[in-house]
């Protein structure tokens, strides 16, 4: 049975930085698509008539301002109530028309992310070093929690109310597409990919994100969420260099004293006690911080089982 989407309430979410040229188009291409859609514009700061043009278009716009897409996602995340959120970035690259289809695999499957999966044979959709990037990163995150997805730094997706609701929040910049990630992968939430059209943005229309900057913010804030979220497989790594280093200084110091009795090397040796106290230590602390985690990812848990799922959630409008 085909679900009625006019029935519940759908807000798009569109955070924009200098994007007069392309939010107009957003905005009625969404409004085209689900014509009920409550359309709200978080401006960060735009030197531009972005504001003007989003309120010609008929969205309520905010402003954020806290420089940073990360600083934006927490604003809308916290100020708008909604039965199901579509976040899309106002660079008029993503398919519109694919909103439904991302809408309604979140209800039938009783999920709280859809991600729209970036599929685009134009060459000029990507900047050199991206594409190859995305994979680079998201890879990463495969190995370290064990699954990920096929674009995890994509700029469309659909939310439940329990997943933003329920979301930190932490990250200040373009990094915040790995928090958002993350945080489904870390409590173990029902997701799914769809693929979705990708085009080039307009000419004249540029894009905020640094290849080199960003990107390398991007693998920082995942080093830094594996500490947080993994801390004795973390400090477990500190561990095992300690240990390798401190056998590989000793084994000459060894091999002496076995053969004349003598310790001739004695900073040698006591860098060797160092360094397998250091590994120890940094044992500890993983095993520590492990049982905090634990604790607080349980707290997180009981936050997010406190909203209803989708499937209840959504209620008709009176």
């Amino acid at each position: 049975m085909s679900i009625d989407l006019t029935k519940f309430r759908i807000a798009l979410i569109v955070p924009c930085y200098n994007e007069a040229q392309t939010i107009r188009k957003v905005i009625m291409d969404f409004q085209a698509t689900l014509p009920d859609i409550a359309c709200c514009v978080f401006d960060n700061n735009s030197s531009d008539r972005t504001v003007e043009v989003a309120r010609e278009s008929g969205a309520k716009v905010w402003q954020v301002n806290l420089q940073g897409k990360g600083n934006v996602v927490r604003r809308m995340f916290a100020d708008i109530d909604a039965d199901i959120y579509v976040m899309v970035d106002g660079d008029a690259t993503y398919d519109a028309a694919a909103a439904p289809q991302l809408i309604r695999t979140l209800i039938e499957g009783d999920l709280d992310m859809v991600v729209g999966s970036r599929v685009t044979d134009a060459v000029a959709a990507y900047r050199p070093g991206h594409r190859w990037g995305n994979r680079m990163l998201t890879g990463f995150v495969a190995m370290i929690f064990g699954r990920a997805f096929q674009d995890m730094l994509s700029g469309y997706r659909v939310f439940s109310r329990r997943y933003v609701k329920s979301f930190p929040a932490h990250a200040r910049g373009f990094e915040t597409e790995t928090e958002l990630a993350i945080h489904a992968l870390e409590l173990r939430m029902p997701i799914a990919e769809v693929n979705t059209a990708y085009g080039a943005r307009p000419e004249g229309s540029i894009s905020k994100l640094n290849t080199y900057r960003d990107g390398l913010r991007i693998l920082l804030a995942i080093v830094k969420l594996f500490k947080i979220e993994k801390p004795l497989a973390f400090f477990s790594i500190g561990f095992v260099l300690c240990q390798l280093i401190a056998l590989g200084l000793a084994i000459p110091i060894i091999s002496t004293f076995l053969e004349t009795g003598l310790v001739p090397r004695m900073p040698t040796a006591i860098l060797c006690s160092a360094l397998v106290l250091l590994g120890f230590l940094s044992l500890t602390c993983g095993l520590v911080l492990d049982t905090v985690t634990l604790g607080r990812i349980e707290a997180k848990r009981f936050a997010y089982l406190s909203i209803p799922a989708a499937s209840h959630a959504l209620q008709p409008k009176s």
